[in-house]
C-alpha cells in the first residue's frame, strides 16, 4: 500500500475510534476543547511516523513537517506537538485495544492454539537499570530478559496471542506490568476470560495445580516445557521431547515480538522521560504495529 494511502486509512480508523472510546479517555475540559490542531491528527501523525520507521517524536515531526505539511497546516513546533502527545497518553491504552480489534480473531473454535509471553520494554538496561528512576513511582521496575541475559528498568508488555498457520499470531490480550512482575502472575489477571483449547508457555507458567484447574473448569489446556526437579542433572527423553514439542509451539510469540520491535522500536525506551511518555511509547507502538499487521495481513 503506498504512503498517502496508509494516512488515509490510519486517520479514518483514528476518527472513527476518537469519537466514541478514545475522547472519553482524552477528557478534555477547558476553553480550548476544540483545537485547531486536532486530537485526531496528533494521534495519526504519531502511529503514521512509526509505521513509516521513525522511531522518535521528532524524527516523525520533521518527516510530517517536510512531506506532509500541507495535510497538516496547523502542525505545531516539535515541543507542543511533545506536550499534546503526552497530554493524551490516557488515549494509546484504548487506541491499542481498538487497533488489536482491527487485526480481527475468528470466532471460536474446537482446537485453537493460544499462546502467553512476555517482551520487556526498556529505559535502562545492564549497569544503569538500578539507578534509573523514570515512572519508579508509578509502573516501572528493575526486572531480568532470560532471554537477553540484561537487567533492565522498565516495563513488560504482556501478550496472549492465538496461533495461524504460517502467519504471524494474532493478539487477544495485552497489558502493561512492571519489570519485576512474574509472568504468571500477570496472566492469571486474563485467565477467567480464556476458556477452551490450549494456551502455551514457558517455563515461567509452570504451576500444576493451575493447569488442573484450567483443564476441569474451562477445558483449557495448558502446555509448558517439563521443569527439572531440584537436583535433577537432565530430563529423561520424553520430557525433552514433549518440551521441544511445546518451543516449537511457542515460537510464533518470538516472532511476532521480533517484528514488532523491528518495526516500532518498541524494546528500546531510553528517550522516555516521564511515566504518560512511557504510555505513550509503549502503546502508541503496539496500536501502529497491530494497524500495520491490519493493513498488510
Amino acid at each position: 500500500m503506498d504512503t498517502t494511502s496508509t494516512l488515509i486509512r490510519i486517520y479514518l480508523f483514528i476518527c472513527q475510534r476518537y469519537r466514541g472510546r478514545l475522547a472519553e479517555a482524552a477528557q478534555r475540559q477547558s476553553n480550548n476543547d476544540q483545537p485547531d490542531f486536532t486530537d485526531e491528527e496528533v494521534l495519526t501523525i504519531y502511529v503514521f511516523g512509526l509505521i513509516k520507521k521513525r522511531t522518535t517524536i521528532s524524527e516523525i515531526h520533521k518527516y510530517v513537517e517536510d512531506h506532509f505539511s500541507e495535510w497538516f497546516p496547523e502542525l505545531p513546533t516539535q515541543k507542543s506537538y511533545n506536550r499534546r502527545l503526552n497530554r493524551l497518553s490516557a488515549v494509546f491504552a484504548p487506541l491499542a485495544r481498538e487497533a488489536l480489534s482491527e487485526v480481527g480473531c475468528e470466532k471460536i473454535r474446537d482446537g485453537r492454539i493460544r499462546i502467553a509471553d512476555s517482551m520487556p520494554i526498556m529505559l535502562a538496561k545492564g549497569q544503569w537499570a538500578s539507578q534509573a528512576m523514570v515512572a519508579s513511582d508509578r509502573l516501572a521496575s528493575v526486572g531480568y530478559c532470560s532471554s537477553k541475559c540484561v537487567s533492565f528498568h522498565g516495563v513488560k508488555l504482556h501478550l496472549v496471542v492465538e496461533r495461524r498457520s504460517e502467519e504471524l499470531p494474532v493478539p487477544e490480550r495485552a497489558g502493561l506490568t512492571p519489570g519485576s512482575e512474574n509472568d504468571l502472575r500477570a496472566l492469571r489477571r486474563v485467565l477467567p476470560f480464556i476458556e477452551d483449547g490450549v494456551l502455551c508457555g514457558d517455563k515461567a507458567y509452570c504451576d500444576g495445580p493451575l493447569k488442573e484447574r484450567l483443564a476441569e473448569d474451562q477445558n483449557l489446556d495448558l502446555l509448558t516445557p517439563v521443569k527439572r526437579e531440584k537436583g535433577q542433572k537432565t530430563l529423561p527423553a520424553a520430557d525433552k521431547l514433549f518440551s521441544e514439542a511445546v518451543s516449537r509451539l511457542r515460537q510464533p510469540i518470538e516472532s511476532l515480538f521480533n517484528w514488532t520491535d523491528e518495526k516500532t522500536g518498541i524494546q528500546r525506551a531510553s528517550k522516555v522521560r516521564s511515566y504518560r511518555g512511557l504510555l505513550v511509547h509503549a502503546f502508541g507502538r503496539l496500536a501502529a504495529a497491530m494497524l500495520l499487521l491490519a493493513l498488510n495481513p
